[in-house]
């Protein structure tokens, strides 16, 4: 069978783990890493109406919210692949807040915040489908939907109904202000 170039064929062939450097002489310790590089943020990641949020992996919430698409309820004439999208990218931003990738249960959370599981007011999910009505193409529409949520909103617990009216009623009547 043959071996793969990069692969030592004997253990004494292998790279050591201790530097081949003189008697005495050793390696400066690790300075803190500072922004002085051409493009690096100086003053951090700036934050404002359409920004967003940085976190690691978080594309991978698109994936995770195209999972639900059979299970969401939608209202007459929304667009599942409106829904979709604030449901993803509301996970995004939950996930980011604690500084880690997108999980399932991010998603969910914001399904269940915006009413796509079912347990929603008729008149909230009549508002909801004209609100998030392009949100899929249109960047703008999806930010100010986002947006308008906090994160302390986004890590509340999610089984207590009275805090879920709560946030439905503020962040309609919010999103109707900024319009």
């Amino acid at each position: 069978m043959p071996t793969d170039p990069f692969v030592a064929a004997e253990l004494d062939d292998r790279p050591r783990q201790e530097p081949n450097l003189a008697p005495g002489v050793h390696l400066p310790p690790a300075v803190a890493w500072r922004a002085e590089r051409p493009g690096d943020l100086v003053a951090g990641q700036p934050t404002g109406n359409l920004l967003g949020r940085p976190g690691p992996n978080v594309g991978y919430a698109v994936t995770l919210a195209g999972r639900l698409r059979d299970r969401i309820s939608l209202a007459a004439h929304e667009s599942s692949g409106d829904a979709l999208a604030v449901i993803a990218e509301l996970g995004m931003k939950r996930a980011a807040s604690y500084g880690r990738a997108p999980t399932m249960s991010d998603v969910d959370v914001a399904a269940a915040l915006l009413g796509y599981q079912g347990d929603v007011d008729p008149k909230f999910a009549e508002w909801r489908a004209a609100a998030v009505h392009g949100a899929d193409h249109e960047y703008g529409v999806r930010r100010a939907l986002v947006d308008a949520v906090s994160d302390a909103v986004l890590r509340m617990p999610p089984q207590v109904p009275s805090l879920i009216d709560d946030f439905r009623t503020g962040f309609r009547r919010e999103l109707t202000l900024r319009h």
